[in-house]
């Protein structure tokens, strides 16, 4: 990839590389990787309104939420300040969930203009710095609250952590009731359930090198940890999400020759890599039919059409 990127003039495109050729099937020749929007300083957290057509992600240390209008084109700002606004999602009943750097905590978005606090605190103590975020077919919102945050005036306020593990939550999507669902995550960050909700897959993103974790889902909780993936020293992955034939796309980078889209089938094989010319932080499925790939990287917004569909509800 060269320094001043410009999207493929010709099909198919170099920038979609087949690691196994079962990743052929996920792609389609006559599409190439598009840059929608730059002049984010890190962008994040991308959720897809299918009733909008429209895209929202996170800029965090801007402190908004940017809207892409898929008619139009056009970006605008959904949402400033954003309280250093990291992941979203959509509930079960089509509401916006938002995981908050600066107001460290998990909000939600009514339809009626108000904002829910779903959470904040952990017996007693302020949580760190919300980071992604899911919604489970029975409502339950699981999280991931590492310290990002709290690291520097920039991404969030600059503060000391007041809970003495980065742990992995869900709150009831009836009662209200948060619990840690796992506390033995060093630094979790991206998450995602499989397409039969039986497994949670978390990065551990202060491992060294980088893990992504497997856990069996088991009602309200997790059991048997192990490693999914165990990623190379100079691969770090981050947000992901996962396609109905639970294959997981994860945002990936931090080297030239690395940064994009990493895509793993439901073995842990890596079976392809989408080349960007910046680090993937998240990414997210959209569109009409939930194939199209929306890419939130540090700078830029970038989509790419698959042949396959995101989960519904991720």
């Amino acid at each position: 990839m060269t320094e001043r990127w410009q999207p493929s003039e010709r099909y198919p495109d170099p920038a979609i590389v087949a690691l196994h050729p079962s990743f052929k099937k996920y792609h389609l020749a006559l599409s190439a990787v598009e840059r929608l929007w730059t002049g984010s300083r890190w962008g994040e957290g991308p959720v897809w309104l299918g009733d909008m057509r429209s895209l929202l992600w996170s800029d965090i240390p801007n402190n908004r939420v940017l809207k892409w209008d898929e008619a139009t084109g056009e970006v605008s700002e959904w949402q400033k300040p954003s309280n250093n606004a990291n992941g979203h999602t959509r509930d079960r009943e089509g509401r916006i969930v938002a995981c908050e750097h600066a107001g460290r905590r998990v909000v939600r978005f009514e339809y009626d203009g108000s904002v829910t606090v779903l959470a904040d605190s952990y017996q007693g103590r302020r949580l760190n710095s919300p980071n992604d975020v899911v919604v489970k077919s029975d409502g339950s919102i699981w999280f991931t609250d590492p310290p990002f945050g709290t690291y520097a005036f920039y991404e969030g306020i600059k503060t000391e952590a007041e809970l003495p593990h980065t742990n992995l939550y869900r709150v009831d999507g009836k009662t209200g009731a948060i619990t840690c669902v796992a506390d033995d995550i060093d630094h979790p960050n991206g998450l995602a359930f499989s397409p039969d909700e039986s497994l949670l897959y978390v990065i551990e993103s202060r491992s060294s090198p980088r893990n992504i974790l497997a856990y069996d889902v088991t009602g309200e909780g997790l059991r048997n940890r192990r490693i999914f993936v165990a990623c190379a020293p100079d691969e770090t992955p981050d947000g992901f999400r996962v396609d109905i034939d639970g294959n997981l796309w994860c945002g990936w980078g931090m080297t030239p020759a690395l940064d994009g889209v990493r895509v793993f089938n439901s073995g842990g094989d890596p079976i392809g890599h989408i080349h960007l010319p910046e680090r993937c932080a998240n990414l997210c499925f959209g569109g009409r039919h939930r194939n199209r790939l929306f890419m939130s990287a540090a700078q830029s917004l970038f989509a790419l059409y698959v042949n396959t569909q995101g989960v519904a509800g991720g």
